[in-house]
């Protein structure tokens, strides 16, 4: 199984994008999650289907959780400037994205390889995203991790707008997870509100030079 990351024909409407929407990222770097699927999807279909290989791809909505320290990323953004005792910079507060902990696309994708192994009728691709009510603006996101970091820390957070332009950013992205549902009834583990107190614990403890693995224990 290869848990890639598919990247539609973003069309700005309220419902939830299925597996087989128009694979068509607007800029390079979306568009180049889009050719990953589709180059999976023609070696699946010249080598690996009659040699009985299952292949699945996995779209996730937008993953956070402790350990990520990458640049231009809300949450690692957030840690840096919090660390720093800096007003956080947020360059698009109102684009909404389906946030998850990273842990539910990860135990997805060992369930799918599980699954698959045993019966090669459930390969194939599937979504695995948040419930709508963890779907949010960046905006709220932060407004949570602010709240969330007093609460944990006894620290004050604050964010700044500093919408810049930037290069394009679809407004709202939505994923359907429905088929990953109806197939092996599967649901989120964690809602917004406890993805946002782990992470937060993590940083909280990394930050503070303590012991990461205690507060791994999920």
């Amino acid at each position: 199984m290869l848990p890639l990351i598919r990247y539609i024909k973003n069309k700005e409407w309220c419902w939830g994008y299925r597996e087989n929407e128009e694979l068509d990222g607007h800029d390079p770097y979306s568009n180049s999650k889009s050719c990953s699927e589709l180059v999976t999807s023609s070696y699946k279909n010249s080598f690996l289907h009659e040699a009985g290989i299952a292949v699945s791809t996995a779209r996730a909505g937008n993953v956070i959780g402790g350990g990520d320290f990458a640049r231009d990323r809300i949450i690692p953004d957030c840690v840096r400037a919090v660390k720093e005792r800096k007003d956080i910079v947020v360059r698009n507060p109102y684009s909404v994205r389906p946030y998850q902990h990273v842990l539910e696309p990860i135990a997805v994708y060992l369930m799918l390889a599980k699954a698959q192994y045993e019966d090669l009728k459930y390969a194939g691709s599937y979504n695995v995203g948040p419930d709508d009510t963890d779907c949010l603006t960046t905006g709220e996101l932060v407004n949570l991790f602010c709240k969330t970091w007093m609460e944990e820390t006894g620290y004050e957070a604050k964010w700044v707008n500093q919408y810049d332009g930037g290069p394009h950013e679809a407004n709202f992205l939505r994923l359907d997870c429905s088929k990953l549902k109806n197939t092996f009834g599967w649901k989120p583990e964690w809602n917004i509100g406890k993805t946002m107190k782990k992470l937060v614990e993590w940083y909280h403890v990394y930050l503070s030079c303590g012991i990461i693995t205690e507060c791994m224990r999920y």
